[in-house]
């Protein structure tokens, strides 16, 4: 990385590499003096490092069309990349809302950009038209839907090399925790690397502070601001006890503390690709696994 333009890895340097995407929107982005806009350029200037780098992404979201799925979408189309590099995956209770008519034509609709995999409630590759019809059937109960999330986050940790976090909300979330926060605890209890792009705050600068990564005093504080959800503060906990545990060894990602500093209050999208890459380069492209 030099004068904060990013310094791309060599195309295929992330031949076999499938890096987890954990992104929603950030509660933070108006006291940051920032719009959606910035956000969405930090998230393809993220995609970008990877994809021409020949990595592949993976996305737990949902198919709606103003959502970060077709975002990344548009990013595959800007660079070309047709060998199906983004794997979307699909709750039980997400793909079930929809018709199969509708699921088919979003399968079309990937096309030779990725794939779409569908799981059951419990986090297993799963046919969608399972018990069903063409309509969809009625919304699960919430433990179900839990469960469904829980599952959906599992089994992308355990289909992936390593995660990038950005954004995150604190409120309005439907698991037992914030999703990007249940899947930094999936990859720190299994030492997967983890890159935390915090600068546009969310759930991604919270948990870069209760790792120790950055102590986040840039942040504006808000006066009389609400205590966190008491599920967060759980979930938290849970994480710090893991990375204790697991020696934080998710941390291992390439980049010294002070790079990780930066990255984790870095809101330039050309600097924040720059670090993504420098820490990948470090961390993958000497060793590659085959899978």
């Amino acid at each position: 990385m030099s004068n904060g333009k990013p310094s791309l890895l060599p195309p295929n340097a992330l031949a076999g590499i499938r890096l987890g995407i954990s992104v929603s929107e950030s509660p933070d982005l108006a006291r940051l003096g920032l719009l959606e806009s910035h956000f969405r350029m930090g998230l393809g200037e993220i995609a970008r490092c990877v994809l021409v780098s020949g990595g592949q992404l993976a996305y737990g979201g949902h198919l709606q069309l103003a959502g970060y799925t077709s975002f990344l979408v548009q990013e595959l189309e800007r660079y070309s990349r047709r060998n199906r590099p983004l794997r979307v995956c699909l709750a039980w209770s997400e793909h079930r809302r929809m018709t199969l008519t509708a699921l088919k034509a979003e399968k079309q609709r990937l096309g030779l950009y990725g794939e779409i995999v569908c799981l059951d409630a419990d986090g297993a590759e799963a046919d969608p038209a399972t018990g069903r019809t063409e309509t969809p059937p009625e919304p699960e109960d919430d433990a179900v839907l839990r469960r469904s999330l829980t599952g959906l986050r599992r089994y992308m940790t355990e289909n992936t090399h390593g995660r990038i976090l950005i954004g995150g909300k604190r409120e309005g979330f439907q698991g037992d925790m914030p999703g990007l926060l249940e899947e930094t605890l999936f990859a720190v209890e299994r030492s997967q690397p983890i890159y935390l792009a915090g600068g546009f705050g969310g759930i991604t600068l919270d948990i870069a502070v209760a790792l120790g990564v950055d102590d986040g005093k840039w942040f504006p504080a808000l006066p009389n601001a609400l205590a966190m959800d008491g599920r967060i503060v759980n979930g938290m906990t849970q994480l710090v006890e893991a990375a204790r545990t697991t020696g934080c060894k998710s941390l291992d990602n390439g980049l010294t503390p002070a790079e990780n500093q930066r990255l984790a209050a870095c809101h330039r999208p050309s600097e924040i690709a720059a670090l993504v890459s420098l820490g990948l380069g470090r961390r993958f492209a000497a060793a590659r696994p085959n899978g």
